[in-house]
């Protein structure tokens, strides 16, 4: 059985799909990019300030499912430049404790969704 996960705190869903999905234990997060929840606006211009808003929508939506960043086992980051790799790892680091940090893998993609500079997707386990 599956329960959809929703927070006002983070943006809401621009299409046919839900912020979260949770079925048995297992959270399966859609990919969060950098809209500001209360105004809908972007954050862009600085990568790291772009990073740390799609840390706090997915921060969000964890909690939502009474969750939090510990019970993540997998992350799945795509970036549009991968010369801003390290400055968006340097932020996403601040999140997780590196010794029990999730599996993750990173993307350079052609575009991403409004043509952001990164989005990212999570798989928590209770």
């Amino acid at each position: 059985m599956k329960k959809i996960i929703t927070t006002s705190k983070a943006p809401a869903p621009i299409g046919p799909y839900n912020q979260a999905v949770l079925s048995g234990n297992t959270l399966y997060t859609s990919g969060q990019i950098a809209l500001h929840p209360q105004t809908g606006e972007l954050v862009l211009g600085d990568i790291s300030a772009e990073t740390k808003q799609v840390m706090e929508n997915m921060k969000a939506v964890l909690e939502a499912a009474e969750m939090t960043f510990e019970n993540v086992i997998k992350t799945s980051i795509f970036i549009s430049d991968m010369h801003n790799f390290s400055k968006i790892n340097e932020v996403y680091a601040t999140y997780f404790d590196e010794a029990t940090a999730p599996a993750r893998e990173t993307v350079e993609v052609a575009n991403l969704p409004k043509f952001v500079n990164v989005e990212i997707s999570m798989i928590a386990v209770k």
